[in-house]
Order: structure tokens, then sequence, then C-alpha cells
């Protein structure tokens, strides 16, 4: 494993990596926030649940 920093500069990869980690985190963020599920801004656009109507009577057992 060591090996592997000898072939990077271990500051420059992780910043790279925590800059990436970064963005991909606003991008994920920012794609929630354009769902009407998961926004957390204006809250979620779902509609109030209507009446049923009444339950059907029990069909008679057969004889």
């Amino acid at each position: 494993m060591w090996k592997i920093w000898l072939l990077f500069d271990p500051r420059r990869a992780l910043v790279a990596l925590f800059a990436f980690l970064f963005v991909l985190a606003l991008v994920i963020h920012f794609v929630l926030l354009s769902t009407n599920k998961y926004n957390w801004l204006d809250g979620p656009n779902t509609r109030p649940v209507v009446q049923n109507s009444a339950m059907p009577a029990p069909v008679p057992a057969p004889k």
C-alpha cells in the first residue's frame, strides 16, 4: 500500500479527494432539492387524502 503513495503526492491526492467529495455532496443535495418528495425547504407537495366511499356489502357465504 505504501508504494501507491510513492506515485502520488499525499497532500494533492487528499485535497483532490475532499474537493471531489464536496462537489458530489453538493450535487446530491441539489438533486434532492429539485424533487417534490425530498425538498426540505418548500416541504412536500402532497395533496390531502379524500374520504373513501363506504365499504361494499359483504358477499353472503354459499349454502
